[in-house]
């Protein structure tokens, strides 16, 4: 056993602790050691990458049972959560994200131009091209470099109510108020074909087929209020095929990175799809419209081959090789998790390839859950509401964490920072709050919008924020 020379404290020799290091898949790692309990966070940082023999220091956190070493284990499990110095402590270390996003601190420059509320704002999955999407019906595609506006995309006929990046970032596909999509090249601006029409009512969100899973980025799920989910072949323009079952509208379609389309319905219920138009299983519980559905990986399935240190795949296979490798590093050995939040105030998290019974039912939430999202190191998952608040839970248990107070109207959207260490949140109270996760305190605040704040969206490198809202005006804020 190897033993650390104890550190004489004030009451002589420290106290010694067994302990066990092992993996958030729950492999023990090493041998059991003899500890001082005044061991540090950065001491034992230094110890797990010397048995697992990282080339480089990688960061970690590390946790006993729910409490995470942050001091010392003297400091933070004996004396903060009462463990006692006898027993095995099992020490589990998660690691972190290497680099570090900085928190955006000012407004950079905001872009006027839409007449309308803005109602999306998106960043490409590489982060070098930004889009929104208006209530004037056009969709507009900014210039990230010298922030000034590049094309207006016009040709729908009502609200722009959501958009979307293919994963190669080489269309951008729209769903609009007057029943249709419609595709963009994000280069020139100009219309990819015509509208893609079939719908009866307006189109509630879109998706596209992960990256991960095929060469060709040519498959796009768009669902509607009326009650249908259409998949099309965005290079031929034409409606593949469309799953009917829900009895009310669809509000929010997502696909799964097992290559299955997922649907959350004001009929309550979530309806898992197969990609031949079957449906797969239908996951009931809610009592009350679904809003908002999001996946332990969706970090990974939206940026693709795309991570932060902005290397350009050489061709689609790669692209389709890099966008794999993240994929199945983002969802580790265990199962892609399912979080959907409803108008019954409450969250179930699902385990939903394996059963139709949620892992958990995430209660505290006063009002409607507008949005939920799961960091991108898939171990928290933030929910916003009507009720002021965000509120943080567990990724894998759902147990509940923190409630972050602060906004004093309805909550519209939240969203992460690359690295998992800040939320992000927008409000109906004209201001963005970002949240440090650490102490699970509000870092700043952001104000300048002149009405309700809508719609957010953090790069994927983490160098920008983009927000958009009532007043029009979309601003981009920077470190």
């Amino acid at each position: 056993m190897s033993r650390k020379e104890p550190a004489a404290t004030d009451g002589g020799e420290a106290q010694i602790v067994l302990a066990q290091f092992q993996s958030a898949d729950g492999d023990k790692t090493g041998p059991p050691l003899s500890l001082a309990a005044d061991i540090t966070a950065e001491q034992l940082s230094i110890l797990i990458n010397k048995f697992l023999e990282n080339e480089e220091t990688h960061p970690y956190s590390f946790y006993v049972g729910e409490k995470e070493v942050a001091r010392s284990i003297q400091t933070d499990i004996l004396e903060g959560d009462g463990r006692s110095a006898e027993e095995t402590l099992v020490i589990e270390y998660r690691p972190q994200a290497f680099f570090k996003v900085r928190a955006v601190t000012r407004c950079s420059s905001s872009l006027t131009g839409h007449t309308e509320a803005v109602l999306s704002v998106s960043f490409s999955p590489d982060g070098t091209q930004l889009a929104s999407g208006s209530g004037d019906t056009t969709v507009r595609i900014w210039d990230l470099d010298t922030e000034t506006p590049r094309f207006t995309c016009s040709g729908h006929r009502n609200w722009v109510l959501s958009i979307a990046w293919s994963p190669d970032g080489k269309v951008l596909a729209s769903g609009s108020m007057d029943n249709t999509v419609r595709l963009w090249d994000p280069q020139t601006g100009k219309p990819i074909g015509g509208a893609l029409a079939g719908h009866r009512k307006w189109i509630t969100a879109l998706a596209w087929e992960p990256a991960h899973i095929s060469t060709s980025v040519s498959r796009l799920a768009s669902s509607s209020k009326d009650g249908t989910v259409r998949v099309w072949d965005v290079v031929r323009g034409r409606c593949l095929f469309t799953l009917a079952g829900h009895t009310a509208a669809v509000t929010c379609v997502k696909w799964g990175g097992d290559g299955r389309i997922y649907t959350g319905s004001q009929d309550k219920s979530i309806k898992i799809w197969n990609t031949d138009g079957s449906l797969h299983r239908t996951l009931t519980g809610h009592a009350h419209w679904v809003n908002t559905l999001a996946f332990s990986t969706d970090h990974v399935l939206r940026t693709g081959a795309y991570d932060h240190t902005g290397k350009e795949p050489a061709d689609r296979d790669e692209a389709q090789k890099m966008a794999l490798k993240r994929y199945n590093e983002s969802k580790g050995k265990g199962p892609e998790r399912l979080v959907s939040g409803s108008d019954d105030f409450t969250m179930f998290l699902w385990d939903p390839l394996n059963s139709t019974k949620p892992i958990a039912r995430l209660t505290g939430h006063q009002k409607v859950v507008n949005h939920v999202s799961y960091s991108p190191d898939g171990r928290l998952i933030a929910s916003a509401s009507f009720d002021n608040s965000v509120k943080l839970w567990d990724g894998l248990t759902g147990k509940f964490i923190a409630s972050l107070r602060g906004h004093v109207a309805a909550v519209y959207q939240v969203c992460w920072s690359a690295d998992s260490r800040m939320l992000l949140s927008a409000s109906k109270d004209s201001t963005l709050k970002i949240w440090d996760l650490r102490t699970k305190k509000m870092k700043l605040e952001l104000p300048g919008h002149a009405d309700e704040v809508f719609t957010v969206d953090w790069s994927p490198g983490g160098d920008r924020v983009v927000s958009g809202g009532k007043d029009c005006v979309l601003k981009i804020w920077k470190h």
